[in-house]
């Protein structure tokens, strides 16, 4: 596998973004393991993914084994299950870039804003597993179930972290997916990404569309 491609743990691979995002990777040529609580369930999930030649076999395996082998950990869970699982991987995340895609929707009003004390579920993460962990908020504004279609995607994703380091290898997974990532700032500025959700999640209603989607004008 090509050096410049970490192998990327997807925690919560088998829920649909995090399956959208490890289709659209598996065929870009990333090495994959899926994280699940059950890891028959994600080991059957690893199964369905197709991969570019010379590109390892995804595979399944508990959310906390698949935090230990990947270099870089994708977290794509539910905001219910979100302080277990990363108690699960608390110990595999030191020194790894954690790609966070939770948004703190609460059921059955998911198109109001409802954050958490923290501000955001990607401070909440940090806070949680600690200081030694670069934590990267992204994909939150991404309809899950076009990144499992083989189409382009007409949206960009907004990335925040602290070190533009860390941002910038989650732009290029953005675009390895198919997608155009923008820098948007310091880990913080995840409110707004998190928040935006339940927005576009009232506009889809309102306007009865499939997967509204965000375009940032003026930068090329």
């Amino acid at each position: 596998m090509p050096s410049d491609k970490p192998t990327l743990a997807i925690i919560g691979g088998t829920g649909t973004l995090g399956a959208g995002l490890a289709t659209r990777w598996a065929a870009a040529g990333y090495g994959i393991v899926i994280g699940s609580r059950s890891a028959d369930k994600a080991k059957a999930a690893a199964e369905t993914l197709a991969v570019k030649v010379g590109t390892p076999a995804p595979r399944g395996a508990t959310n906390a084994d698949a935090a230990r082998a990947g270099e870089v950990i994708v977290l794509a869970v539910p905001w219910a299950s979100h302080a277990q699982i990363l108690d699960e991987i608390k110990a595999h995340a030191a020194g790894k870039i954690v790609v966070d895609a939770t948004v703190p929707l609460v059921p059955p009003k998911v198109a109001r804003v409802q954050l958490p004390p923290e501000t955001c579920a990607a401070l909440a993460t940090q806070k949680r597993l600690g200081e030694g962990v670069r934590v990267v908020a992204a994909f939150h504004n991404v309809a899950a179930h076009k990144l499992q279609s083989d189409a382009a995607i007409d949206c960009d994703v907004l990335i925040f972290g602290d070190d533009p380091k860390d941002r910038a290898v989650a732009v290029a997974l953005a675009e390895a997916a198919g997608l155009r990532g923008v820098h948007a700032g310091p880990l913080a500025n995840a409110v707004a990404g998190e928040a935006l959700t339940s927005v576009l999640i009232g506009i889809n209603r309102n306007y009865k569309v499939d997967g509204a989607g965000i375009r940032i004008t003026g930068i090329g």
